[in-house]
């Protein structure tokens, strides 16, 4: 693996960022704190912008702000983060 790929490689699976998400939510379409997931800011961004830069996974990701620690998702601020349930079509 280059250095390149391996900067972009996610560092948790869609179906584990899937299965923490639901832990937190209890269902679809919660806000779940970015925070939640226990990653450090930069593993945080570096993540959820990867998954935010691929129109098959991003159409099911909506990010919110509000009050809690602020990271940055693709150049835009964020605090939460809820999924469609149709994410689990993809997995």
């Amino acid at each position: 693996m280059s250095a390149e790929a391996a900067r972009r490689a996610p560092i948790m699976s869609l179906s584990e960022l899937v299965r923490l998400y639901r832990v937190h939510a209890g269902d679809f379409g919660q806000p779940v704190a970015l925070s939640a997931f226990h990653l450090s800011t930069a593993e945080t961004e570096r993540l959820f912008s990867a998954y935010d830069e691929d129109y098959h996974i991003s159409r099911f990701f909506h990010f919110s702000e509000g009050s809690g620690q602020k990271f940055t998702i693709n150049g835009f601020s964020a605090t939460h983060v809820a999924l469609d349930a149709e994410i689990e079509t993809i997995l």
